[in-house]
């Protein structure tokens, strides 16, 4: 919303919202600048996991063999998909990454980034960590026990790989806010 005001003869246009915005940003210097893209990146990387895992998950439960990826000496997404491997204690590892992207998309959403409860921040540290000791799990299992790799896989190891440094290293300051 705009603001008008007259005073001793100089007339100011001002917005009182940004006024409000810049202010808290020259308080809280360059790690809220940090805050301006991080939640939103933070955010559209966790759908594009969730979205990738709720692909592999279908492709799973379905049976079907219709996963778009090349099969050769090296890549193929069918073997991956349907070894050993892709099964955790009887539960689907593409199901573990549908729940652990959802619950991503949810502790990323901005306002969870704009919370002064700092145990936010810790479970979204706790979550990442987690995320990535499974990757590392997995692609090892790729690399060394399948000896294929899934692109599709590759995808959602990217993503929280990216999710990983990006929470990382945003973690000292947002433990350090107080507002």
């Amino acid at each position: 919303m705009g603001a008008r005001r007259e005073s001793a003869g100089n007339v100011l246009d001002a917005d009182l919202g940004s006024q409000a915005d810049d202010a808290y940003l020259e308080d809280r210097g360059h790690e809220s600048r940090m805050f301006e893209w991080r939640p939103i990146a933070a955010l559209v990387l966790s759908l594009a996991g969730w979205g990738i895992a709720l692909y592999l998950t279908i492709e799973h439960y379905t049976g079907s063999s219709l996963l778009s990826c090349p099969a050769n000496s090296v890549v193929n997404c069918d073997v991956v998909t349907k070894s050993s491997e892709s099964m955790l204690f009887g539960v689907s590892v593409a199901l573990l990454g549908l729940i652990f992207f959802t619950a991503m998309v949810a502790i990323n959403l901005p306002i969870a980034w704009r919370t002064s409860l700092r145990w936010v921040a810790w479970l979204r540290l706790a979550m990442v960590f987690g995320g990535m000791g499974f990757v590392i799990y997995l692609v090892y299992a790729e690399l060394f026990t399948i000896k294929k790799i899934c692109l599709w896989c590759t995808g959602v190891h990217v993503v929280t790989f990216f999710l990983f440094v990006l929470v990382v290293s945003s973690f000292p300051a947002m433990t350090a806010r107080t507002d």
